[in-house]
């Protein structure tokens, strides 16, 4: 079987939860990375894009008519993926600290988990 063939199999199989919440733990180790080692600018912008994609998502999913998701829920979501989109911008033009960053990803993921 091609990985590709496993990769669609495993999407088909997953809860949409667990398959967030990887998505979650894929973008904080990005994350982490820069926090942890030295990173050129490009790993860094990379890292960072990484997890504002995904963010943009969620954004995008939560908006859509047909999520269930409750409506302020939806609404708290969209609100975190701006200040993710800001937050961003900062840590890539000035600097600042990427831990907020990973803060935040943790807290979705521990949300994603609990069940």
């Amino acid at each position: 079987m091609s990985i590709k063939a496993y990769q669609r199999a495993a999407t088909q199989a997953e809860h949409p939860r667990d398959i967030e919440y990887r998505a979650f733990g894929q973008a904080t180790a990005g994350l982490v990375r820069l926090k942890d080692e030295p990173a050129t600018v490009q790993a860094k912008a990379d890292a960072i894009n990484a997890n504002r994609r995904l963010w943009n998502m969620l954004a995008s999913d939560c908006s859509a008519p047909e999520n269930q998701l409750p409506l302020a829920l939806r609404g708290q979501i969209m609100s975190l993926a701006i200040w993710v989109a800001r937050y961003s911008s900062e840590v890539l033009r000035e600097g600042a600290d990427v831990e907020p960053l990973i803060d935040i990803n943790r807290a979705m993921m521990e949300g994603l988990a609990a069940r």
